[in-house]
């Protein structure tokens, strides 16, 4: 938990996803939109598209965008919106001393060349040369190299001039938590004053469906809210890139930069999976910030995928808080491993700073209008496969 005499806020947000670029528009389609997925072009299974961006925007070389995944042009577009929106973009001195902490999955791959491999390992007459001779010339080292998680961390560096320390976590949705984690903690420790944490990702990739639908993840056929996907579930993954500028208060308050909220809490858990242990993790997670929340003051932004069971298994602790109201990024921007957390983080900060919550969508009884006037929100995270964690965001003062 944050030390009272270094508190954490954060003082920038860059986001996209389909709901489009940045904060207001991410709460105008919150607040009157309905969720928009796509079911057609990946189908039978459903994805939540990048909204059109025009990258020259925040990567203004081309060949560096060229030399980028998509997921990485994704990623460092939203850290240059979390830069300029704290302020600090073109700012050498405070760019040099900034920690970095990427969440990161390992690269995208090359899906002609695994179509390829796969129709003509069915005919080969050895199966085991044919591979080792289509992946010693059909990979070249280069293709390789642009894969590698922590190419995220090195683009930022060369396009925005973050030259701090910089760290690259992997892990699907568990090290979303632990960036954000360690982010805080290096600064309540006073390790550090600034720092920029977050990621992105690309849903819209076959290769990605089809692993998720190996391990029999994916929604499929129809679109439904999180909390109404049945006992099978299914997980709608988005496209998305969330980067949040955080920062100790006095280093915040000398250069004049806005506080939005506050990040009071981060805890981190991974569960063994078995019946009951996640309701169980989040529900030691929730006593380690239980002593902070005011009653009638705080809702849940929930970051469950629709996976099962563990989104059931999440429905189950908030059966035992009846008194907390609850939303579910999810339905609206998909679910995205590893930046999900810093996401629902940001749009927990912007509601916070708006004074409200967003309406209710969904008609499981889940989710209801908050009556009281909304001063904390607890994000929780939980893993499609693995992973656990939760933070608490208050509002400015």
């Amino acid at each position: 938990m944050a030390d009272a005499a270094r508190e954490v806020w954060i003082t920038g947000i860059g986001i996209v996803s389909n709901l489009g670029e940045g904060p207001d528009a991410h709460w105008d389609a919150l607040t009157t939109g309905r969720p928009q997925p796509d079911t057609k072009t990946f189908a039978p299974y459903i994805v939540h598209p990048l909204a059109p961006i025009n990258f020259d925007k925040q990567i203004p070389k081309k060949g560096d965008q060229r030399q980028m995944e998509a997921w990485q042009r994704i990623g460092t577009y939203a850290a240059g919106l979390a830069l300029e929106s704290a302020g600090v973009k073109g700012s050498a001195e405070l760019l040099a001393s900034m920690d970095m902490i990427v969440a990161a999955g390992g690269g995208e791959r090359d899906f002609a060349v695994d179509a390829s491999i796969m129709t003509g390992i069915a005919g080969a007459a050895d199966a085991g040369i044919y591979l080792n001779e289509r992946l010693m010339s059909g990979l070249r080292p280069t293709l390789f190299l642009a894969q590698l998680s922590n190419l995220l961390a090195g683009n930022v560096s060369i396009v925005h001039g973050v030259t701090g320390s910089s760290r690259t976590f992997m892990g699907e949705e568990a090290a979303g938590y632990d960036s954000l984690r360690i982010a805080l903690s290096r600064i309540t420790a006073g390790q550090s004053s600034i720092g920029l944490v977050g990621g992105g990702f690309n849903a819209e990739r076959p290769d990605l469906l089809m692993i998720k639908e190996f391990g029999g993840y994916n929604l499929k056929n129809e679109f439904h809210p999180v909390w109404q996907r049945g006992a099978q579930g299914g997980v709608a993954i988005g496209s998305l890139g969330a980067f949040l500028v955080i920062e100790e208060r006095g280093h915040a308050d000398a250069r004049g930069a806005k506080r939005i909220a506050r990040l009071a809490a981060v805890q981190s858990d991974r569960s063994k999976r078995r019946s009951g242990d996640v309701t169980a993790s989040l529900e030691n997670l929730w006593k380690k910030i239980s002593t902070r929340i005011e009653s009638g003051h705080c809702a849940v932004l929930s970051g469950a995928s629709g996976a099962e069971p563990a989104t059931a298994e999440e429905r189950a602790f908030f059966a035992q808080h009846p008194d907390l109201p609850v939303r579910a990024s999810g339905t609206y921007v998909g679910h995205a491993d590893e930046p999900s957390f810093a996401m629902n983080v940001a749009l927990a900060a912007l509601a916070l700073s708006r004074g409200n919550l967003y309406p209710p969508f969904d008609e499981s009884g889940v989710e209801r209008p908050m009556t009281g006037q909304l001063r904390q929100i607890v994000v929780t995270g939980v893993g499609h496969a693995w992973g656990e964690g939760m933070a608490l965001v208050e509002a400015g003062s």
